[in-house]
């Protein structure tokens, strides 16, 4: 589907049941992979970016049973067994970072490859600490972007492993998963730590399998030796990227909408962009595994850093478009080298709609206009962010176009049906 159009809105209200968690599913996968014995994970994302790990991981000779995704059993055998290969991992960067620190310990040799857009995105951050601790890994392209050729190296981890924390948060999480199977060893952060709740859903799911790490108030990380063991079962909880859209369409247009499979037990970060609609003036409720969001629809400007909940903070930047004035995201850098250049994509788009935006290197200053502009046609980038949050702007009352709105198969394919499910047509 080349586009979709979306017609004008009014109202929404209803339930969501969220697809499983891109940043657990991928994460669980691999450990599972790189651990001894034999998990069962119920709640597995069936999205692009899985389907990636997962074909990766079979071509790498890990045993999984994908014969009911659901109910997904993967048999470890305590490392990677295939010590030659080439993978071609598409956009998953939840794929290529972890990918590379695993392989890159594990002795063999390795070709990995993707996207034009992945070949654009920066892995130095990464390919200097893996050296710096012996991995052998060439820029089979441009220095400082993949592709990357991986060779058998010599691993000795001597003192402390410096890592720069402001570029991607993936970075650390690849490292940290990584380095048991070089029998451990200490992070070092320079500078400011981004994304933290995504670190901490690192920090839980190798807790899972074994592996306790020690954060030195998120200076410095020590990651023990011991080998990743089988949990025999990993539930994976929905996402809460995810939620966000939901969430904020019962923000901006009445509700209640409620998202089933995040709450207040989550993991996630993102289930922190709550508070950011609570902020905006919304009504907003809460139990173990569902929130609820509903408005009168007069929303709040806000200031704020969302540093911690980046893919949602997108969705904020969007929601800003029905806010009662200016509204500033700040310290959002990191968006540049996500699946686009999400600064520069997002201040596009939301100008298309009538805003006027000041873009700055780490921040957005959105003021909405008095009515939205009609029938705009969103360019999506092949970005499945960008196509999910504005699909709001068909909440202002007004028709918008949805270009390449498939890219969403990386991680909701069933996004637009479900938001169709909430939605209540304006009158024309």
């Amino acid at each position: 589907m080349k586009f979709l159009d979306l017609a004008a809105v009014s109202h929404v209200a209803g339930t969501v049941r969220l697809p499983g968690s891109k940043s657990i599913s991928n994460r669980v996968l691999l450990l599972a992979a790189l651990a001894k014995g034999k998990t069962q994970l119920y709640g597995l994302l069936d999205a692009e970016d899985t389907r990636v790990m997962l074909d990766a991981l079979q071509k790498l000779d890990i045993r999984i049973d994908t014969r009911d995704i659901a109910r997904l059993v993967v048999a470890g055998e305590g490392g990677i067994p295939n010590k030659k290969i080439d993978l071609f991992l598409g956009n998953a960067g939840t794929a290529f970072r972890p990918l590379t620190a695993a392989l890159a310990l594990s002795g063999g040799e390795y070709r990995l490859m993707g996207k034009p857009r992945m070949h654009a995105r920066p892995i130095r951050d990464l390919v200097d600490p893996l050296r710096f601790i012996g991995a052998r890994i060439d820029y089979a392209g441009n220095e400082g972007f993949p592709p990357l050729a991986i060779h058998p190296g010599e691993i000795r981890i001597e003192g402390h492993i410096m890592m720069r924390g402001n570029m991607s948060s993936q970075y650390l999480s690849a490292l940290l998963m990584a380095l048991p199977l070089a029998g451990g060893g200490t992070v070092e952060i320079e500078g400011e730590l981004i994304s933290k709740p995504y670190v901490t859903i690192t920090l839980n799911m190798m807790r899972k399998f074994g592996n306790e790490v020690r954060v030195n108030g998120w200076r410095s990380f020590d990651v023990p030796g011991f080998a990743y063991v089988a949990p025999s079962e990993i539930y994976v909880e929905g996402d809460a990227s995810s939620a966000s859209y939901f969430l904020a369409a019962g923000a901006i247009a009445g509700g209640p909408v409620r998202v089933v499979g995040v709450g207040q037990d989550s993991i996630q970060g993102d289930v922190r962009f709550a508070e950011v609609l609570a902020n905006m003036g919304a009504r907003v409720e809460m139990g173990p595994d569902w929130i609820e969001v509903s408005s009168s629809g007069k929303l709040k400007p806000i200031d704020m850093d969302l540093n911690h909940i980046p893919d949602a903070a997108m969705t904020a930047a969007v929601t800003a478009l029905f806010a009662e004035g200016k509204s500033v995201i700040r310290n959002i850098g990191s968006w540049q080298v996500k699946e686009t250049d999400r600064l520069t994509a997002m201040a596009t788009e939301l100008r298309k709609l009538g805003a006027t935006v000041v873009e700055g290197p780490d921040f957005l200053k959105i003021t909405p206009p008095a009515k939205l502009n009609a029938g705009v046609a969103i360019d999506t980038y092949d970005d499945h962010r960008i196509a999910m949050c504005f699909s709001l702007a068909a909440l202002g009352g007004v028709p918008v176009t949805i270009n390449d709105p498939n890219c969403v198969a990386k991680t909701f394919p069933e996004y637009f049906v479900e938001f169709d499910r909430l939605v209540k047509p304006a009158a024309v």
